[in-house]
C-alpha cells in the first residue's frame, strides 16, 4: 500500500488500517487501472475511490443515482475536511455556477453528479476542460437489465472511456449475481477491467425468517423485545399497508413515519430527512425507500411481505448495521406472498428470457426462506460465494427447525387440488381437506369427493404451511388465469406415485425467548459504558442540530462506543480512536473531551 493512501486514511478519515480488500483496490486505481468492485454494504466501498481521488491529481467525479445519497456523502466528506460538492437539480442556478467554477479552477477534491447530467453535452464539455483524477460509478448494478434496479441512463456511461481514455474508472455495487456482473462488465468496460469481489457476508447481521400468522403482533413483539429505542426500516408491499402499519406503530408508542410514492415529493423528503437526522425513528416504507440512504446506525430491517428476489432482499437488509455494529434482518411471509409473486411472474409482459431469470430468482428466495440449516450458505451461494454454515447468527443456527416426514399429507393435498379441478385457491382446498361444509362447497359437490375431510387430523395452520412449502418447492403452481387457483406442477408426479418423499419444515413459533439481539453479533455497548455512551450521543445530537447535519456525520456510533470504552484524557489520546481524523479532532475534540473529563470527575 502506498504511504500516501495510508496517510489519507489515518489523517482524513481517522482509521488506522484498511479493511479486507480495500488496499488492493485503492492501489490499482491510484496506478490508473479500471476496476469493477463488488463489496457488501458497510464494507467500505466509498473509501475505495475517495482516497485515490485525494491522492491523484485532479478532481474525482462520482456518478451517483440519487440526490439524497449524494448530499449525505458530501456532508460526511466535508466534516472530514474534504473539498466535495454536488452538481444536481437540487441546487439553484447560482449555486450550480459556483460549483462549476470551483471545478474548472481545480478547487474540488470530489464532485458528485447524476448519470443523466454527466452525459449531457454541456457537462461533458466542462469536464473535458478540467483535470480529472478518476470516474467512480456507484450503484453500478443499475446498468443491468438482469438486476433488481435497472436504470437505462446508466447504459450510456460506457462512453466515458472513449471521451476520457486517460482517466481511470471504477464501478462499484453491493449486489450482483454472475449475470449482473457480466452485464456491468460489458456495458461499462467492454470486459477489460480488473474484477475485485469481496465477501458478501455481513457477520454483524442476524437473519431471521418466520411464518406470518399475525403480522402486527409479530412485528410489535420483535421491536419491543429487541429494538425498543432503535432506528429501523419496515418494508411493506402496498401504500395502504404502509400507512396502516405506520399509524399502528405510532398508536403503540413508537416514533414512526410512512414513506411511499403516494406521498408528495415534499412529504417524502421531510420524512427521509427526519429519519437521517433523528435517532430512534422507524420508517415504514415500500421498496421505493432506501437506496439513497447512507444512515449507518439502522439497527433493524423488517419485511412484512416477501421481496421479489434474493438480490432485493440482500440489498434491503443491507441497510441495517452499516456501521458494523449488531443488527437484525427480520422477515415474515406466508402462502399469499408465494401466490402473489408467482402470479406477477405469470402476468408479466417481459421477454421469455427475462421471465425465466425472474422465476429462478424467486425460486432461490423461496428456497432461502424454507431453509432448514444455516441461512448463510443459501444467501451467499446465490452470489457465488461458498460458506460452510453454522454462522451462529441466524435463526436456524440458534433454534434449528424440526423436519418431519409429510409425504402422506402432501399426497392428500395434491390429490385434493386435482379432484377439485385445479382452479381453487388455498382457502378452499383447506376447507375441503378439513371437511368444512359451506353453501359453496356443497353447490360444487366438493363435499362428495373422496378427499373431503381426509385432513381432519391436522389443524388449518398445518395445511396452509404445507401448501406454502409445496409452492415454494415448485410442486404446485398458480393458475395463470389470474384468479390465484392452485394447480399441480408436473414435478409432483413422483411424489403422487410414491416414488419420492416430502419433508416438511415445522414452522417456528413467534416467541422471542431467545432474543435475536442476544443471539446476534457482539452487543452494541457493554452495560457499564451505556450511561456514558448515552451522554456522548446526546452531545452529538446537540452539535448536529446546531450545524444542521445528521448526527453520524459528526461521529458514528462505533466511534462513540470506542470513546466510552477508552475514556481518553487528552486530545492526543482521542486522536487514536477509530473514526477520528485530524479535521474532526480539531472541530469536535474539545467538546467531547470536556464531557469525558467532567463525567470522570463525578465518578
Amino acid at each position: 500500500m502506498t504511504q500516501s493512501a495510508l496517510t489519507v486514511l489515518q489523517d482524513v478519515f481517522g482509521f488506522s488500517s484498511f479493511r479486507a480488500g480495500q488496499a488492493e483496490i485503492i492501489d490499482s486505481l491510484i496506478d490508473g487501472h479500471d476496476s469493477l468492485v463488488l463489496m457488501p454494504t458497510g464494507g467500505g466501498k466509498s473509501l475505495c475511490y475517495q482516497i485515490p481521488a485525494l491522492v491523484r491529481e485532479g478532481t474525482g467525479i462520482v456518478v451517483s443515482p440519487l440526490i439524497a445519497l449524494m448530499r449525505d456523502q458530501v456532508e460526511a466528506l466535508k466534516a472530514c475536511g474534504v473539498q466535495a460538492e454536488v452538481l444536481n437539480s437540487s441546487l439553484s442556478q447560482a449555486q450550480q455556477q459556483t460549483v462549476e467554477r470551483d471545478l474548472a479552477e481545480g478547487r474540488l477534491d470530489l464532485l458528485y453528479i447524476a448519470p443523466e447530467r454527466i452525459m449531457q453535452s454541456r457537462t461533458l464539455a466542462l469536464l473535458q476542460r478540467c483535470a480529472l483524477s478518476l470516474f467512480a460509478i456507484d450503484e453500478a448494478h443499475c446498468v443491468s437489465q438482469w438486476g433488481h434496479d435497472f436504470r437505462p441512463e446508466y447504459l450510456k456511461l460506457g462512453e466515458l472511456a472513449e471521451r476520457f481514455p486517460d482517466v481511470p474508472r471504477i464501478a462499484l455495487t453491493a449486489t450482483a449475481d454472475t449475470r449482473t456482473r457480466d452485464e456491468i462488465s460489458r456495458a461499462l468496460f467492454n470486459q477489460t477491467q480488473k474484477l475485485f469481489v469481496a465477501s458478501f457476508d455481513r457477520p454483524n447481521i442476524h437473519y431471521r425468517v418466520a411464518a406470518r400468522n399475525n403480522a402486527r403482533r409479530q412485528l410489535l413483539d420483535f421491536i419491543q423485545s429487541v429494538h425498543p429505542n432503535d432506528s429501523g426500516i419496515v418494508y411493506c408491499l402496498s401504500r395502504k399497508r404502509v400507512e396502516q402499519v405506520s399509524q399502528w406503530l405510532v398508536d403503540a408508542g413508537f416514533n414512526a413515519l410512512p414513506y411511499h410514492a403516494g406521498l408528495s415529493a415534499e412529504q417524502r423528503q421531510q420524512h427521509q430527512d427526519r429519519f437521517i437526522r433523528e435517532e430512534g425513528l422507524i420508517i415504514v416504507a415500500t421498496i421505493a425507500f432506501g437506496m439513497g440512504i447512507d444512515k449507518p446506525d439502522v439497527r433493524f430491517v423488517a419485511h412484512l411481505d416477501l421481496p421479489r428476489s434474493i438480490e432485493s432482499y440482500y440489498q434491503e437488509t443491507g441497510r441495517a448495521g452499516r456501521d458494523g455494529q449488531a443488527a437484525n434482518a427480520w422477515m415474515i411471509y406466508g402462502l399469499e406472498d408465494v401466490y402473489r409473486l408467482r402470479q406477477l411472474l405469470a402476468d408479466s409482459d417481459r421477454s421469455e428470457a427475462l421471465q425465466q431469470q425472474d422465476r429462478q430468482r424467486l425460486e432461490a428466495l423461496l428456497g432461502y426462506c424454507e431453509q432448514v440449516e444455516c441461512r448463510r450458505p443459501a444467501l451467499l451461494g446465490y452470489f457465488g460465494e461458498s460458506y460452510e454454515g453454522n454462522c451462529g447468527h441466524c435463526d436456524n443456527c440458534h433454534n434449528p427447525p424440526e423436519l418431519n416426514d409429510a409425504t402422506e399429507e402432501a399426497q392428500k393435498a395434491l390429490s385434493c387440488i386435482y379432484r377439485t379441478g385445479q382452479r381453487f385457491g388455498a382457502a378452499h382446498i383447506v376447507q375441503v381437506l378439513l371437511g368444512k361444509r359451506s353453501e359453496r362447497i356443497e353447490s360444487l359437490g366438493h363435499d362428495q369427493l373422496s378427499t373431503f375431510g381426509i385432513g381432519r387430523n391436522q389443524p388449518k395452520t398445518y395445511w396452509h404451511a404445507l401448501l406454502r412449502q409445496l409452492l415454494a418447492q415448485g410442486l404446485l403452481a398458480v393458475d395463470p388465469d389470474g384468479y390465484g387457483g392452485l394447480r399441480l406442477d408436473p414435478s409432483c408426479r413422483p411424489l403422487l406415485r410414491d416414488q419420492a418423499s416430502f419433508a416438511m419444515r415445522q414452522d417456528a413459533g413467534v416467541s422471542h425467548s431467545r432474543s435475536p439481539k442476544k443471539a446476534s453479533a457482539k452487543q452494541h455497548i457493554a452495560p457499564e459504558h451505556q450511561a456514558l455512551f448515552d451522554q456522548l450521543r446526546a452531545l452529538r445530537l446537540e452539535l448536529a442540530r446546531e450545524q444542521s447535519v445528521p448526527p453520524y456525520v459528526i461521529f458514528h456510533d462505533a466511534t462513540l462506543k470506542a470513546m466510552a470504552e477508552a475514556q481518553p484524557e487528552t486530545l492526543q489520546d482521542m486522536a487514536n480512536i477509530h473514526g477520528i481524523g485530524q479535521h474532526k479532532l480539531d472541530q469536535y475534540g474539545e467538546a467531547f473531551l470536556d464531557l469525558l473529563i467532567e463525567t470522570a470527575a463525578r465518578q
